[in-house]
């Protein structure tokens, strides 16, 4: 299966960002994910919407706002007017899950819905019809650059499953150590977008040079 790179900029150079978001662009990557933690659902703080716009004048890819936050239903709207085309949620952060994927819905964006490596992709058989993303996640979110949680595998291929066998067209996305030597792992599993920071924005390589790399060994 082919897949989809998106760089997140949680690893880029902020004082290059517009430069390096362009430059991904070039080079191919799928999306771009901002990553957008608020110090209480995950231990960091991060960047909001007018980072979201800010990256929205530098490319014509979709853009991918990852809410790694308590109350997402307080924000979505923001994220949305910002200039984000995809909304992703935490299932753990929303006791009202589906109310909050038609308000995304309703906004005009596609609605994704991220599980932490302790959730199970069972809790999500309500709202399948109302999902255009799922993210597996294979670290525990909150820090860039943590190591790949093999065991989260056989999750990515169950997901991959029940999205075939519901005739979904529904994008399956991994976030979490992603780099040369677990790409082609998640690929395998069933992925079709994974979200790389650290492998794509580093000071050994270009961002062409890595983005390159990554699509050969998936």
């Amino acid at each position: 299966m082919s897949i989809g790179i998106v760089p997140s900029i949680l690893s880029a150079d902020f004082t290059r960002l517009g430069e390096q978001v362009r430059e991904a662009e070039a080079a191919g990557c799928a999306r771009i994910q901002v990553d957008v933690m608020d110090g209480h659902f995950v231990p960091n703080i991060t960047m909001g919407p007018l980072v979201v716009e800010a990256v929205r004048r530098c490319c014509t890819v979709p853009i991918e706002a990852h809410l790694m936050i308590t109350q997402p239903e307080r924000y979505v709207a923001d994220f949305a007017q910002a200039g984000a085309d995809v909304i992703i949620v935490h299932l753990e952060a929303a006791p009202h899950l589906h109310r909050l994927l038609q308000q995304i819905k309703g906004l005009g964006k596609q609605a994704g819905v991220a599980l932490n490596p302790a959730t199970p992709a069972v809790l999500l058989d309500e709202v399948w019809d109302l999902l255009d993303l799922v993210l597996v996640m294979t670290v525990n979110p909150g820090f860039g650059g943590q190591a790949f949680i093999p065991a989260m595998l056989p999750k990515l291929t169950a997901v991959r499953r029940l999205v075939n066998e519901r005739g979904l067209a529904c994008d399956i996305e991994v976030d979490g150590g992603i780099g040369p030597q677990t790409i082609g792992l998640v690929a395998a599993a069933g992925a079709n977008l994974a979200v790389a920071g650290s492998a794509v924005f580093n000071q050994t390589r270009s961002v062409r040079e890595n983005l390159r790399q990554l699509k050969d060994l998936a």
